[in-house]
Formats: structure tokens, sequence, C-alpha cells
């Protein structure tokens, strides 16, 4: 089965996020979903302190390396395709990742409102 074209939240083709360190739920570098991807890893956020630490607590370690998993950990400034629901948790709860646009999947828009997206809390 053929797949479209990835489109990103403000409809071109979506962007890579990061390759170093390699991103996405395929690990190809974006925020590509499909149906396995129970989680919507779909936001390409940047990586805070705050953050980390905000998921760290809500029991999602991404600072941790994980090398049986091909998992470096992350640190500020990484860009990494996080669960759209777990990056609008954060930002309800004020710990905002900023978000690039442009690598961000326009499936995310299925569970962050698109005013969040564009906030200028959420600005890189």
């Amino acid at each position: 089965m053929a797949r479209h074209p990835d489109r990103n939240v403000v409809g071109g083709e979506l962007l890579p996020c990061s390759g170093d360190p390699v991103t996405g739920f395929y690990r190809d570098g974006c925020c590509a979903t499909g149906p396995e991807d129970v989680g919507s890893h779909t936001v390409c956020a940047v990586m805070t302190d705050a953050f980390l630490t905000f998921s760290q607590r809500a029991g999602n370690d991404l600072s941790t390396p994980r090398p049986e998993w091909g998992f470096p950990g992350l640190q500020a400034g990484d860009r990494w395709c996080v669960c759209a629901s777990r990056w609008l948790e954060a930002y309800e709860a004020g710990v905002v990742a900023p978000v690039v646009l442009g690598a961000t999947h326009e499936r995310a828009l299925e569970i962050v409102p698109i005013d969040a997206l564009t906030s200028e809390l959420a600005r890189p």
C-alpha cells in the first residue's frame, strides 16, 4: 500500500526534524507517522531542560541514554519527535518545548490545537 506524502501543520512537505540524534517513530529523522504509531510521535520539539524534567516526572525519561534501544539520551537544544499528547500536556502545564512547524506532522492537529503550536510560547 502506497503512503500519501507526509505534510506538516502549515500545509507543506514534512521537513526533517533531526538526524543527530536520529528521531522519528521510524527513526528516519522525520516526524512521519502511520497506524502503528499509537503514540503519535508527530511534534518536532526543541528540547529544553524544563521539558525534559517534565517528561521524566510524567514517566518518560528522555534524558537517560538507552543503548539497548539505540537511544542516545537527549539534552537541551536537541530536536525530537515527541508524542503530541505529551507535548500538549506540557504546554498546558506551562512547560513549553518550542516547535519546528515545518517538521511537525499534520496529524499532530488531531490532538494539539494549531493555536498552541503557533503560540508565541512555542516558537524556537
